[in-house]
């Protein structure tokens, strides 16, 4: 009889502490690390490590698989990226608790926000729940390639209250409130993993109404807080806008939130283009709540936050254009074959650019200062040269023309990347800053949603591919990185049982090939239900991935075991 399941043999550990990595095996035994240095005994199974980094399982806490979770096995594409926990129910929008008058309702809200097409959820949604814990109790239902945990969303617990009055952002009575309350708590009771809510202006449903949550006020959200924290359990998480007139009044609401429930809380934090200095107002803030004894942690991303423009996308330059719009409901090959036909291509320009500001990222279309072509590898800290206004100038040729060409190459698969958060001047120094920042964790990937428009669930591999090999100046230690994307976003929820290689803990696990890492230019797939499309991004690098021991992907290819299962509430640490 073999000693361990499985042993990793000879790689450069960097096992998720932040000490230095170091040549070892790391042995596992029933889904835990059992032994990390000189393993002598055999195993059931042994990997050969030489040359790679042994790295613990990710853990992303911002993500929006909740429909897909219900559907679909696979948690793609964050398991393409070293991702083995993921936390879904983000930014105030899911699917629990309901009634089945308000399933349009919801679908139609995550459908705006979330950028998930809602044929696909109305097809792919069994509604075989109407409270959370039923909710959570479908999920678990069916296996995954990794592990997953659910938050309670504030926009369906005010839909579920409040009905119709919920989306007319009117102040919730206190009856609503309590009712509100008692559901989030019945929610963290059964397993989720916290409650989350949106203040956001760019959280619009598809008919272009404001979240439910939107204009809550402040009693209903310290009412809610403080339920939640009579039971000792749970996270709290908010995304806002941090704008000038609101970021004071924003501070005092987190503050509000995080004294009356005492829970852990983090909220979205990224550079605004047009304000690149007011997010160190926020991080001052994360300093004196933390000095304060407040656990409180800004949720940064590892790159700019940018839209994916192009034909099969959600938008393009050209997407409210008149005359563009009487072709655009049909195959993208066919588009592009019209659109090069030169009476078609005239009209079009005439017209020209048109923002369409009832979709999310609608306004941007002409931002062509910080427009660039997709090339493959993507470039997501791009030369300010190779805008598309500064490509069009040198060229002596108008902006919508080289629009227009980029857009029809390909057959129809030319795209622009348009980054509308840190990067600045050309740069993405204000993203070095929110990363190495004490008080914050790697977040934002949205893993699961914007599958028209935004591909940010390689988060992960930028951390290591950009950050930590290949970057020029300012780059992050590899050691540092692991540490922050496995174990503190682990802790950041709770999860305490896993994000390190060290005896005792969950044996997720990476074996990456960091030279070898590339990410792939995102590509549209139409796998969602109803033949429902999205962006796809994956990557060369990980030659292994375990959940816990058993591995599901192997140089970037589903094994088909099914390791991954719903995450109920926070993990106690095995060592204490």
């Amino acid at each position: 009889m073999s000693e361990f399941d499985l042993i990793v043999r000879g790689g450069t550990v960097v096992d998720g502490t932040g000490e230095a990595a170091r040549t070892a095996d790391v042995a596992v035994r029933d889904g835990v690390v059992a032994e990390v240095g000189r393993v002598s005994g055999s195993a059931t199974r042994e990997v050969d490590a030489d040359g790679a980094v042994v790295a613990p399982g990710f853990v992303d806490v911002h993500t929006h698989y909740d429909g897909q979770a219900t559907w679909d096995s696979y948690l793609q594409p964050s398991s393409w990226h070293g991702v083995t926990t993921v936390v879904m129910g983000n930014c105030g929008v899911g699917f629990a608790p309901v009634v089945p008058e308000d399933h349009d309702r919801l679908i139609e809200l995550m459908e705006g926000v979330e950028d998930i097409p809602g044929v696909a959820l109305a097809e792919g949604l069994s509604w075989a729940w109407r409270s959370f814990p039923e909710y959570l109790d479908a999920l678990e239902e069916r296996a995954h390639d990794m592990d997953f945990a659910a938050q309670v969303p504030h926009a369906a617990l005010r839909v579920r209250s409040m009905g119709e009055r919920a989306a007319a952002h009117t102040l919730a009575t206190d009856e609503e409130i309590s009712m509100m309350a008692t559901l989030a708590v019945e929610a963290i009771e059964a397993g989720a993993v916290g409650f989350s809510t949106s203040r956001t202006l760019n959280h619009k449903s598809i008919s272009g109404e404001l979240t439910p949550s939107y204009a809550a006020g402040r009693d209903e959200l310290r009412a809610i807080a403080a339920a939640i924290g009579r039971t000792g359990k749970g996270v709290l998480q908010l995304v806002t806008d941090w704008d000038d007139e609101s970021i004071e009044t924003d501070f005092d609401l987190i503050r509000s939130m995080v004294e009356a429930s005492g829970r852990p809380m983090s909220f979205s934090l990224a550079q605004s283009l047009s304000a690149p200095d007011r997010f160190r107002s926020a991080l001052r803030f994360l300093e004196e709540a933390n000095g304060q004894g407040h656990r409180l942690r800004g949720q940064v991303a590892a790159r700019g936050i940018g839209l994916l423009m192009g034909l099969e996308c959600t938008l393009n330059p050209f997407k409210a254009n008149p005359a563009y719009q009487r072709i655009s409901h049909l195959p993208v090959a066919e588009q592009a074959r019209l659109m090069a036909e030169p009476a078609l291509r005239r009209e079009i320009l005439e017209h020209g650019i048109i923002k369409a500001p009832h979709l999310i990222g609608g306004g941007f279309l002409d931002r062509v200062e910080v427009m660039f072509e997709l090339t493959d590898p993507p470039s997501y800290e791009p030369d300010p040269e190779d805008t598309i206004a500064r490509r069009a100038a040198r060229a002596g040729v108008p902006v919508a023309e080289l629009i227009y060409d980029v857009l029809v190459s390909d057959g129809g698969r030319g795209m622009f990347y348009q980054p509308f958060t840190n990067y600045v001047d050309g740069s993405l120094d204000g993203a070095l800053e929110l990363l190495s920042h004490d008080f914050t964790i790697p977040g934002l990937s949205d893993g699961g949603a914007h599958v028209g428009t935004i591909c940010d669930a390689s988060f992960s591999t930028t951390l290591l591919q950009h950050w930590v090999r290949d970057r020029e100046r300012g780059r992050l230690p590899l050691e540092f990185v692991v540490q922050r994307q496995a174990r503190a976003t682990a802790e950041a929820v709770g999860f305490l049982d896993r994000g390190l290689l060290v005896p005792g803990y969950k044996a997720d696990l990476n074996v990456i090939d960091l030279e070898g890492l590339r990410l792939h230019k995102p590509e549209i797939h139409h796998d969602l239900p109803a033949g429902g499309r999205r962006l796809l991004q994956r990557a060369d690098g990980y030659r292994h991935t375990f959940v816990s021991g058993v591995e599901t992907y192997v140089d970037g290819e589903a094994t088909g075991e099914l390791p991954g299962r719903l995450v109920r509430g926070g993990q106690a640490d095995p060592r204490r």
